[in-house]
């Protein structure tokens, strides 16, 4: 499957948020989009999985406009772990998990034993299924964020979106979230588009990273290419140095304080 967005622009109240942002996506990649906050990445996502209508441009799924595209079709091709989840009522997780269902069920439809089996094996991918039976109200929050992975892939995508995923999780659960949504990645061929403010998570798990700057898109590349020092003091303003490490795969980002502008 691939996602082409052509010169997306949107607008709050005569205020340019997105400014011409192209980007393609195909299965197998691993994108993430990196930015200061108020730059319109979580915006940018919003529009690709039609919370917001962007005000010029075109999103084509596989060639075909996504506007033609009906929002149960495209739930089933596409897949979107929010930043916030929340749930006004306790249920069980299994429940929780068959939401992600609903796209390829028609109306008044009732969930068959193949739906089941796609749901535990959802939760057996994440590590939840041993608790699929537990009240979701009472999970950790590592543990709620696997369960809405799980919702996202009972619906079977080839695309799946996250909007800052490790948002409030310790450093534990970070890691734990990051390795699962990079395994899904590698052993399903899923593509990934997934917005972070950890740079240098970014640089452990992207395949290609994506950088916004006031609404435009600033850098596309592979993260060697992208994140660099000069990229981190034009975009967030700090100085920093990027450190290889022996035996390390990746090098480390190490910073020295703000720019200081004379």
């Amino acid at each position: 499957m691939e996602l082409r967005c052509d010169n997306i622009q949107y607008s709050i109240e005569g205020s340019r948020i997105l400014n011409g942002i192209s980007l393609g996506v195909s299965n197998n990649e691993f994108h993430t989009i990196l930015g200061p906050n108020g730059c319109g990445k979580t915006t940018f996502l919003k529009t690709v999985y039609r919370i917001t209508k962007p005000d010029l441009g075109a999103i084509y799924l596989d060639g075909k406009p996504l506007d033609n595209i009906s929002i149960r079709k495209s739930a089933q091709n596409m897949a979107v772990v929010a930043q916030f989840n929340n749930l006004n009522f306790d249920c069980s997780v299994l429940d929780v998990v068959m939401l992600g269902r609903t796209p390829h069920l028609k109306m008044m439809e009732q969930e068959k034993k193949e739906d089941y089996e796609i749901a535990y094996n959802a939760l057996k991918s994440v590590g939840m299924y041993e608790k699929r039976n537990r009240s979701y109200l009472s999970l950790s929050g590592g543990e709620k964020q696997r369960v809405w992975i799980s919702v996202a892939l009972a619906q079977k995508p080839e695309m799946l979106f996250l909007d800052e995923p490790t948002t409030y999780l310790d450093i534990q659960h970070q890691i734990e979230i990051m390795e699962l949504v990079q395994k899904l990645n590698k052993e399903t061929g899923i593509g990934i588009v997934m917005v972070l403010h950890d740079i240098s998570q970014a640089l452990e798990v992207s395949s290609q990273v994506v950088v916004i700057k006031d609404g435009k898109k600033y850098a596309h590349g592979t993260p060697q290419e992208v994140i660099t020092p000069e990229m981190l003091r034009d975009v967030y303003g700090v100085e920093s140095r990027i450190i290889p490490i022996e035996g390390r795969r990746c090098p480390i980002i190490c910073y020295d304080g703000l720019c200081h502008i004379n």
